[in-house]
């Protein structure tokens, strides 16, 4: 009897010990009060920032960091509220260049009421040489009832350790393509993300663009500050081009620097369409999507070789509407949430659909372009070109027809990569029809257009059919040529 008590106390001791102790977890008892590092990753060793909280995942002391953004070390107190400010001193040394980094504070922490825990930033000022160490050393506290590091001897935390690894620094657009009313003054913001951060010094003055521009306009960003995963940038056109018969474009494009590769959407398109009376009332682009159903689907017939010989071959893909500001030209009230608040309501845009993934960082099958490749990367990050967000734009015959008219596939650049990580740029058009074939059965009949001169030598081009409902009649054969699978 004596033994299974001893055992079940040894328990609760070894239980206890492996728990992290923080100040979410105080309701089964008083705990004498410490401080420690409370650096937690996940599965995929990226770094949980504060104030997400993490219990079930041990605290680290060392981590390799890769990336040049600012990194995050939350120092944890753990103790129940205080009555009085307290402040821990830390330490910041490093095995290499002393001025590659900077951390802030300088070397103390606050904590204070209910907030018992604070970061320390580290900020890359310069590159570093690999392996270089940055160890940080909780030194004192201004209460001495506080303990420095974990009550336990095997995981104290009361040292964390940065290890500075190789780093490939990139940059991408996240958004591809803006189109703009052409008004003097009409100002673009945008954005180039950087996933691994950058360095202010490399990139001031770095040639970053490659442009084509189509109209007059400025360029100017904002000042970096400690935002070190992307810049916001502004456009501001300098010239009136509202000519509605008239479409006018800008292409900026990023280049490869000494430092800093291009990647993922690569060029950005500004532009100032044609445009022609439409009836936002006809509302096209409604039969072609149901955010009722989280697994909707539409469905299309590709004319593609299939071993040697060219036929239809079936895919699908996840449509949504294209979301629009309410002084948007096309934009139709979608919902207005069941309010009499106007500034909750969602518009849609009357005439384009998009392909994307439901969540994650997937992708569908804009196109039935997975077909087009073989050794493609499927993640987002990688192929963004798969997701195309807005990429069939309608046309109603007399501008308010609600049973056919043409329909255009978006001009626009998109990126696919190959899983041996070759990244290609690939330029998409093409034209059709659309119409009501049969009650609540619309076809869309059109050509789409694929052009860049390492995959395809030029410009390649197929059939496709497009539909509603899964259920649709096949379509005829055609006595044209198709194109093949092409290797990335």
């Amino acid at each position: 009897m004596n033994r299974i008590k001893i055992i079940f106390v040894l328990s609760l001791v070894l239980a206890f010990a492996s728990c992290s102790k923080d100040d979410y977890r105080l309701d089964s008892g008083p705990v004498d009060p410490f401080v420690r590092f409370n650096f937690v990753v996940n599965g995929n060793n990226v770094p949980i920032e504060y104030p997400t909280v993490n219990t079930i995942t041990l605290p680290t002391n060392t981590f390799e960091n890769k990336s040049v953004k600012v990194l995050k070390v939350p120092v944890s107190l753990t103790t129940a509220a205080l009555k009085s400010q307290v402040k821990v001193n830390f330490s910041a040394t490093t095995s290499g260049d002393s001025n590659s980094f900077s951390v802030s504070p300088k070397s103390e922490l606050l904590f204070e009421g209910n907030k018992l825990t604070d970061t320390v930033f580290v900020s890359f000022d310069k590159r570093w040489t690999n392996q270089q160490t940055i160890t940080l050393k909780l030194e004192s506290a201004s209460d001495p009832a506080i303990h420095i590091g974990n009550i336990n001897t095997y995981a104290p935390n009361d040292t964390f350790t940065i290890t500075l690894g190789e780093i490939t620094t990139a940059y991408t657009f996240p958004v591809g393509q803006y189109l703009i009313k052409g008004e003097v003054g009409e100002k673009i913001d945008f954005k180039v993300n950087f996933p691994n951060g950058f360095i202010p010094s490399e990139i001031e003055n770095a040639s970053i663009f490659k442009f084509l521009d189509g109209f007059d306009y400025s360029l100017t960003h904002d000042d970096f500050g400690d935002n070190r995963s992307s810049i916001n940038y502004h456009l501001t056109l300098l010239e009136d081009i509202q000519n509605p018969d008239v479409r006018y474009e800008t292409k900026l494009t990023l280049t490869n620097t000494p430092n800093y590769v291009a990647t993922g959407n690569t060029v950005l398109q500004i532009i100032k369409p044609t445009r022609s009376p439409r009836d936002v009332n006809a509302n096209p682009a409604s039969k072609f999507y149901d955010l009722s159903s989280q697994f909707y689907l539409t469905y299309g017939e590709t004319w593609f070789d299939k071993s040697g010989t060219c036929a239809w071959q079936a895919y699908n893909a996840f449509t949504f509407p294209v979301v629009v500001t309410k002084d948007n030209e096309n934009a139709i009230l979608y919902s207005d949430k069941g309010t009499a608040n106007p500034n909750d309501d969602v518009y849609h845009d009357a005439f384009k659909i998009g392909f994307n993934v439901v969540t994650g960082t997937s992708t569908t099958n804009s196109f039935n372009l997975k077909r087009w490749f073989s050794n493609e990367a499927v993640a987002a990050a990688s192929s963004p070109g798969f997701n195309i967000t807005s990429a069939l734009e309608f046309f109603p015959e007399n501008g308010n027809s609600k049973t056919q008219g043409k329909v255009l596939v978006i001009p626009q650049y998109i990126t696919i990569a190959g899983t041996n990580k070759n990244s290609h740029n690939i330029e998409i058009a093409g034209e059709g029809t659309y119409k009501e074939i049969s009650a609540g059965l619309f076809e869309i009949s059109f050509e789409l257009k694929l052009t860049n001169d390492a995959l395809f030598g030029g410009t390649v081009s197929t059939q496709y059919r497009m539909y509603n409902n899964k259920t649709y009649p096949k379509p005829a054969a055609l006595s044209i040529d198709c194109p093949k699978e092409v290797a990335l």
